[in-house]
């Protein structure tokens, strides 16, 4: 009996220690659909089957509404994955919009999802997802254009979720689908004065998510960062992003190093395709593998299960991460 009971301990201990693996996929966030070979490599080797492709954005310019950004497609994109369209709207979209106006932008998307599927002889699956944040003042509307998009559709609508609108859930309210995007990244503004990492800050999140469980909607998948960028700052204190700086791009003659993450430039010339005076300073963001396994281990205190969806497919981003 003894042995039994020593025995069952011991699968409880590595039952509990073994890490819970989540299958994983990617954001395509680029407007030319195109892939080089370490992005081909590390899309085939994501164990779920969808890859989340951005199509186009939606804003409203002079009170009407326009698609921005429509993707083209090079030769070289070609994967075996399903591709799950993914629309970026922009909250103002949705500022004093009439309830005809709904319906039409729900046809509209759909219309142009279904032709640039044709276009680019996309292998789309059954779902749709719209990237919005929006807020009290804009919720009604959006829920109701997410109910038509999927009445005009026929497919499964889901959505992304900020971290304040699950803190503030009673204020900004639930979404009429069954299936929501956690987005833990954007914690904070990058442009803003600050010590914190403005991609992922590990006490934010958690604070925000603290009551995670209690969220209505329990089929819950979590978009975690992989990209990086360089905060730039002027002599004003004024700052500006540079996308994919990574702390390795720092090593540079013309710069004195500030800390591992910070670096003050000596010399004016041009920088990552943009000129930069003497004195001005960059500061570069990105995650680490750590990080991202400590927001894993929250998570799976507050999720049972979930995919996790990587931001974003991009070979700088992705080259020699173990995921």
């Amino acid at each position: 009996m003894k042995i039994l009971q020593l025995l069952f301990t011991c699968l409880l201990v590595i039952s509990c220690s073994q890490k819970q693996k989540h299958p994983y996929s990617f954001y395509y966030w680029k407007t030319h659909l195109k892939l080089n070979e370490t992005e081909k490599k590390s899309l085939s080797e994501s164990t779920n089957p969808v890859l989340y492709t951005r199509f186009f954005d939606v804003d409203k310019v002079g009170e009407k509404f326009q698609p921005v950004a429509v993707i083209t497609k090079d030769k070289s994109f070609k994967t075996d994955k399903q591709i799950v369209p993914t629309i970026f709207i922009t909250n103002q979209t949705f500022l004093h919009i009439k309830k005809e106006e709904i319906h039409f932008l729900a046809e509209s998307i759909h219309q142009l999802i279904q032709k640039k599927a044709q276009d680019h002889q996309l292998n789309i699956n059954n779902e749709i997802q719209i990237d919005c944040d929006w807020t009290a003042g804009t919720k009604d509307d959006y829920f109701e254009f997410l109910k038509q998009l999927k009445k005009i559709s026929q497919k499964e609508i889901t959505c992304t979720l900020r971290l304040h609108q699950v803190k503030d859930k009673d204020l900004t309210g639930i979404p009429p689908v069954e299936k929501v995007y956690l987005m833990c990244y954007s914690t904070s503004s990058p442009l803003e004065n600050s010590d914190k990492n403005s991609i992922l800050d590990l006490n934010i999140m958690k604070s925000y998510l603290s009551k995670l469980e209690e969220y209505p909607i329990k089929k819950i998948e979590v978009a975690l960062p992989i990209y990086s960028w360089g905060i730039v700052t002027n002599h004003l204190g004024k700052h500006k992003l540079i996308n994919a700086l990574s702390a390795k791009d720092l090593d540079n003659p013309d710069f004195k190093k500030i800390s591992d993450t910070e670096i003050e430039i000596l010399k004016d010339d041009f920088y990552f395709g943009n000129f930069l005076n003497k004195g001005f300073k960059i500061k570069v963001e990105e995650i680490s593998p750590e990080q991202l396994n400590s927001a894993i281990e929250f998570l799976d205190k507050k999720i049972s299960s979930y995919n996790i969806i990587y931001y974003q497919l991009d070979g700088k981003f992705v080259e020699g991460r173990k995921f």
